[in-house]
C-alpha cells in the first residue's frame, strides 16, 4: 500500500508539518516513501540495472578532456573507469599543444579522495596568474554552502580559507596573492564581497542590502580587469577594478536603474557593455576603462528588432556577437582586422556556445556544438579566416551513427496564435506511426532549452521512442520578448504553450495519449504540475524533478532562501492581484479530485533552491485527492541538493530509475 501522510486539519495547509526539517516524523515519512518507490519498481519489471549498464556502456569511462592552454601549461581532466569524479592535472606545454604519453604531468586535485562515500560538488577551480596556487571550493552536502581552499602547487600544502557561508566563487587578482570571494546571507543570497589573502582575516569590500540583488565577481577576458556585478532579475549594476590594483576602490559604471540590464567585459576595444537601454533586444557599447561612467559609453552595435543580442565574446583578435534568432544561436564574428561574417553550422537544429580553453591572445576561439543526434564537438574557429577545425568529439561507445536518428523542427500554435517551436529526435521509423513520446519543458528565467545530445536518451530512442523539447514562452528560446511573454502576468502562456505542443503532437499522430509522457525539473516541475492539473487526460505519465510546485506558500515566505529576489520573476504576493494570479496556477494549491497520470517525483533533502517539502507535500495531497489507481512515486535523495547526486555513476542510476518507471507504466497501459 502507498504511504498515507498525516493531514493536520487544524491548519490552513494540512501538510505544512512536512516543512519541519530533521523532525523524526518527517524523516520517517520520506523514508517510507522511498521504500514504497523501491518496492514498486522492484515489482514492476524493474529495468534499472539493465538501463544503467546500457547507459554506462555508451560512455568512455577512462578518458582525457581537451586541454586548456594557459602560458607554459596545459590543464586537463582525466576520468577513469569506476571513479565517480574526475582528477585534474597539468603538464608543461609541448610544441604540439597536445598531452602525450611522455608528458610529465602533475596531479592538481583528486575529487575521489576528497569525496569518500559522501556528496561532493566542486564549485570553483582557479589557478593563480603565476601558476603557483590553486584556489578551489567544495560543497559537501548539496546545500550550495562551500568551503574554500588554497593549495600551494609546488608542495601540495593546502589550507582552508576562513570565510563562512561562501557561495563557492573565487577570483584571482593579478598579484597571485589576492582572491575575491562572495558570502551568502541567511536567505542563501550571495550578498557580500570579501578580499582574501593567506594568513589575513577576510576584508569586506562590498555588501548589498537589497534582498532582490545578487552579488557576483569575475575577471575580464583580457584578465586585465575585475568586474563586480550586482543583479536582480531585471536590473544590473557593475563596478570595475584594475586586476593589478586589488586594494583600489571599485569604479561604478552605471547606477542601478529599474529594468536596465547590462553586463561588461574588456578587450582591445576597451570596456564592452551589452545593454537593453535602447530596447529589449540589447545593443553594445564601448568605453575607456579608466572612465567607465555611462556618459562615456559609445554605441558600437545598435539593437536589432529581429533578433536578440544574447551575449558577446572577446579575444584580442576579434569580437563575437551571440544572437538568438528563430530559436537558435547564431554567431557574427568581427575580426580586429577584417570583415564581419556569420558562423555556419551543419545542422538545422543545434546548440552552439562559445567555450573556454584558449588564451586571450590566441588567434582562435573554441565553440561547443551539438544537436539532438550529434554528440558535443569542440571546434576551433580561426577568427581571422572563419575556418573551423573539430578538436574533439564526445565519444559514444558501441554501435552509434548520428545518421540513424532523424531531427525535426515542428511548430505548434498556442491559443493566442503564437507559433511555438518543438525540437524532436527519433529513429526515422518512429515518425511513421504513433510512438511513445517524451516531451520536455522548462519555460522560466529566460533560460533557453537548446537541443542537446544525451547518451542516456539513446536507451529510449533505440526502443522506438520520440524525444521532444517544447520551447515554450518564459524561456529565452526565441529571444528576450519570448521570455517577457511568459513571466509575471503572462505566466499562463508557458502552460498554454506546453499544452498546445502536446495537442499538436497528438494531432499529428506522432503519439497517443496513452503513450505521451512529459517531464520537467525545478521551474519546469511547476510547468508539469500545472498542466497535469489542467489537462491530466492528455498524458500517460509525468516526471517532476525537484519541482517548484508549492510556489504559493514559498512566495509568501520571505524567510526562505531567495524568495524576495524571485518577486521579479513571479510577482510580489503582497499585491492582491498578483496573489490571486499566483494562486490560480500554483500546482499544490490547485490539486483536486480527478484522475491524474502516473507520476514520478524527486526531491533533494538539502536543496536550498526548491525545498524538499514542495515535492513531499504535493505528493501527499495528490495521494489524498486523486481518484485513479495510477502509480505515484516520490524519491527523496537524502544526501543531495538541487542537482541530484554528485557522482557520475550515481547520476546515471537516477536516470535509469526514471526510465524504468516510464517503461513500466507504458508496458502496463499496453498490456
Amino acid at each position: 500500500m502507498p504511504p498515507v501522510a498525516r493531514r493536520d486539519t487544524t491548519t490552513q495547509d494540512p501538510y505544512a508539518w512536512l516543512e519541519k526539517r530533521d523532525a523524526s516524523d518527517v524523516i520517517a515519512y520520506l523514508e517510507e516513501e522511498n521504500r514504497y518507490t523501491e518496492a514498486w519498481l522492484s515489482e514492476n519489471q524493474d529495468r534499472r540495472e539493465q538501463l544503467f549498464e546500457e547507459i554506462r556502456g555508451r560512455i568512455r569511462e577512462t578518458d582525457l578532456s581537451l586541454p586548456s592552454v594557459w602560458g607554459e601549461w596545459l590543464y586537463y581532466r582525466r576520468t577513469e573507469a569506476g571513479a565517480e569524479y574526475p582528477r585534474f592535472y597539468r603538464c608543461t606545454r609541448p610544441a604540439s599543444g597536445l598531452v602525450t604519453e611522455e608528458a610529465s604531468e602533475q596531479l592538481l586535485l583528486d575529487l575521489n579522495l576528497l569525496a569518500g562515500d559522501g556528496f561532493l560538488q566542486l564549485g570553483e577551480f582557479a589557478i593563480s596568474p603565476d601558476h603557483q596556487w590553486l584556489a578551489y571550493s567544495l560543497d559537501r552536502q548539496g546545500d550550495e554552502l562551500y568551503q574554500l581552499f588554497l593549495k600551494r602547487l609546488d608542495d601540495g600544502h593546502t589550507v582552508e580559507l576562513p570565510l563562512q557561508r561562501a557561495d563557492g566563487s573565487l577570483t584571482w587578482a593579478a598579484d597571485s596573492r589576492t582572491l575575491f570571494a562572495v558570502s551568502m546571507d541567511e536567505s542563501s543570497r550571495p550578498s557580500t564581497l570579501w578580499r582574501l589573502r593567506p594568513g589575513e582575516a577576510p576584508v569586506q569590500r562590498y555588501h548589498e542590502p537589497d534582498q532582490r540583488f545578487l552579488v557576483h565577481v569575475g575577471r575580464s577576458s583580457s584578465e586585465a580587469w575585475l568586474m563586480l556585478s550586482v543583479d536582480s532579475k531585471n536590473t544590473s549594476e557593475v563596478r570595475v577594478l584594475p586586476a593589478d590594483r586589488p586594494d583600489d576602490e571599485w569604479m561604478l559604471m552605471a547606477p542601478r536603474e529599474d529594468r536596465h540590464e547590462y553586463h561588461v567585459d574588456h578587450g582591445p576595444q576597451g570596456l564592452l557593455i551589452r545593454s537593453n537601454d535602447r530596447g529589449e533586444n540589447f545593443c553594445l557599447y564601448s568605453c575607456p576603462p579608466e572612465t567607465p561612467e555611462r556618459a562615456n559609453w559609445t554605441l558600437v552595435v545598435e539593437q536589432d528588432p529581429q533578433r536578440t543580442l544574447e551575449d558577446f565574446s572577446v579575444q584580442r583578435s576579434g569580437l563575437l556577437l551571440h544572437y538568438r534568432e528563430q530559436g537558435l544561436v547564431t554567431l557574427e564574428v568581427r575580426p580586429t582586422n577584417g570583415t564581419s561574417y556569420p558562423v555556419k553550422m551543419p545542422d538545422a537544429v543545434y546548440s552552439l556556445h562559445v567555450t573556454g580553453g584558449e588564451e586571450y591572445q590566441s588567434p582562435v576561439i573554441r565553440l561547443r556544438y551539438e544537436s539532438l543526434n550529434r554528440p558535443a564537438e569542440i571546434r576551433a574557429l580561426d577568427i581571422a579566416t572563419g575556418e573551423q577545425t573539430v578538436l574533439r568529439q564526445t565519444p559514444v561507445e558501441g554501435p552509434f551513427d548520428p545518421a540513424d536518428y532523424a531531427v525535426l523542427r515542428e511548430w505548434a500554435t498556442a491559443p493566442d496564435g503564437t507559433r511555438v517551436p518543438i525540437s524532436l529526435v527519433a529513429r526515422p521509423a518512429a515518425f511513421d506511426s504513433p510512438a511513445p513520446l517524451y516531451l520536455y519543458g522548462y519555460g522560466a528565467y529566460g533560460a533557453s532549452m537548446d537541443p542537446w545530445f544525451s547518451h542516456a536518451r539513446l536507451s529510449l530512442l533505440d526502443r522506438g521512442w520520440i524525444f521532444a523539447i517544447a520551447h515554450v514562452r518564459g524561456g529565452g528560446d526565441m529571444g528576450e520578448a519570448w521570455y517577457q511573454a511568459g513571466k509575471m502576468e503572462h505566466k499562463h502562456n508557458t502552460f498554454d504553450d506546453f499544452i498546445a505542443c502536446a495537442e499538436y503532437l497528438l494531432a499529428q499522430q506522432l503519439t497517443t495519449q496513452d503513450r505521451l509522457v512529459i517531464a520537467g525539473g525545478s521551474a519546469g516541475g511547476l510547468l508539469v504540475g500545472n498542466v497535469v492539473n489542467q489537462r491530466p487526460e492528455l498524458f500517460a505519465a509525468a516526471v517532476a524533478d525537484v519541482p517548484f510546485v508549492d510556489v504559493w506558500n514559498t512566495m509568501n515566505n520571505p524567510d526562505l532562501p531567495l524568495t524576495i529576489g524571485e518577486y521579479e520573476e513571479w510577482g510580489d504576493p503582497n499585491d492582491p492581484e498578483v496573489a490571486e494570479r499566483i494562486r490560480s496556477y500554483a500546482p499544490y494549491e490547485q490539486v483536486r479530485e480527478q484522475n491524474y497520470p502516473a507520476l514520478f517525483v524527486t526531491a533533494g533533502y538539502h536543496d536550498m533552491r526548491v525545498q524538499y517539502w514542495e515535492a513531499a507535500k504535493w505528493v501527499a495531497k495528490l495521494r489524498y485527492l486523486k481518484t485513479d489507481r495510477n502509480p505515484l512515486l516520490l524519491r527523496t535523495q537524502m544526501s543531495a541538493g538541487h542537482g541530484g547526486s554528485s557522482g557520475r555513476y550515481q547520476a546515471i542510476r537516477e536516470l535509469a530509475e526514471e526510465y524504468s518507471f516510464l517503461l513500466a507504466v507504458l508496458d502496463q497501459r499496453e498490456a
